[in-house]
Parts: structure tokens; sequence; C-alpha cells
């Protein structure tokens, strides 16, 4: 039998994504994803207190989405399916990838290399259009073995 705590913290959970997968959240959270940087490169703490608020508020400041005709909010509710399933696929090799990209563009940061910052943050924001495809695809085959 599951804990209050337990329920309470999956209700929370299933609140958040659904606030995430409002487009407004989804697209803007991807279009600021160069902000991780400034911080880094600043070297200025009040830059990475904005940037981590904002970050940390983003999934939760918009509202939930209507329906999920947008393809930004499938991308989100396939992704919140694709962690709880867990499933060793493509969708991982490149989500671990936009991962690596972002290592690599905070690193270029820290050494103040704008070149190599911008074309990792570049890469990192590709991948994460083809990983949030993926979850599409990923959502509508759940949605259609539901059935």
């Amino acid at each position: 039998m599951k804990s209050d705590l337990t329920i309470k913290l999956a209700r929370v959970r299933r609140t958040v994504w659904a606030r995430h997968a409002s487009p407004w959240s989804a697209w803007s959270r991807w279009a600021t994803t160069p902000l991780v940087l400034l911080p880094v490169w600043t070297r200025r703490w009040p830059h990475a207190a904005a940037t981590t608020a904002w970050f940390a508020l983003n999934p939760v400041v918009f509202p939930e989405p209507p329906d999920d005709r947008a393809w930004s909010t499938r991308a989100i509710l396939g992704e919140e399916q694709w962690i709880a399933d867990r499933p060793k696929d493509l969708a991982l090799v490149v989500n671990a990838s936009a991962a690596a990209a972002s290592v690599v563009a905070v690193a270029a940061a820290y050494r103040r290399r704008p070149v190599a910052a911008a074309s990792a943050t570049g890469a990192q924001m590709a991948l994460t259009l083809v990983y949030w495809e993926l979850m599409t695809r990923y959502l509508g085959r759940r949605q259609r073995s539901a059935r």
C-alpha cells in the first residue's frame, strides 16, 4: 500500500509535468537553453541565481494546455511516460548525447571559448528537438497500444 507522502508526491509530479507540457513552457525552456552558460561565463552568483530560478519555475508558471494537439505538448507528455517506463532505446542515446553536448558547452563557457560554447549549445538544442520527436513517437505508440 502506498503511503500518503508517496501519493502526494505523485500528484505533485503529475501536476508539474502537466503544466510543463504547455507549449509556452516547453518552447521557452528550449529557447533559453543558452542562459545556462551565462553564470559560468561571467562567474557571477546573481546570474546563477536568476538562471536557476528561471529553470526551476519554468515548468510550473504556465497553465496546463487545454489539449495535446501541440507537438511540444506531446513531446513533454511522451517524455514523462518514457521516464516512467525507462526503455533502453535510441532516445536514451540522443538524450545522453544532448547531455554530453551540454557538458562541452559549459566547459567551453568556463574557458571563455565562444565558438565552442555556441556550437555545443546549438548541438544540444538540435539534439533536444530530435529527442522531442522521439518522445512524440513514443507517446503515440503507447497510446495506440493502450487502445
